[in-house]
């Protein structure tokens, strides 16, 4: 069992940055690959990062690399998404997600946290 919870949203202006931290209980989470999903209004669910279990292979929403930086700290049982040169697009719930097999798929994601917002002004 892994209980995810995500801190670091908020309001930021467009071009500036902010640090998205997910905090993982549980024994299993250095075994578990973790991901970064976000849902804008009216919108569905989309994939933006994931980090396999080992830490050593990241992937990324094509739309997006270049900008977003995901990592974890085992010591700390926490998963980071770093995201600068924010734009108002990038406006969503963002959802930490984990998962027992290296994937982007949202569907092959069991455990989810309740999610932060982040809100970029133009």
């Amino acid at each position: 069992q892994v209980q995810l919870v995500e801190s670091g949203g908020g309001l930021v202006q467009t071009g500036g940055s902010l640090r998205l931290s997910c905090a993982a209980s549980g024994r299993t989470f250095s075994s578990h690959a973790m991901g970064w999903f976000r849902q804008a209004p009216g919108k569905e669910r989309e994939f933006v990062a994931a980090i396999t279990w080992r830490g050593g292979s990241a992937s990324y929403a094509v739309s997006l690399k270049g900008r977003f930086t995901i990592s974890r700290d085992f010591a700390k049982n926490t998963v980071y998404l770093q995201m600068n040169s924010l734009k108002p697009e990038d406006t969503a719930v963002y959802y930490c997600a984990a998962t027992n097999t290296d994937t982007v798929v949202a569907a092959l994601y069991y455990y989810w946290g309740p999610g932060t917002q982040v809100t970029v002004s133009s």
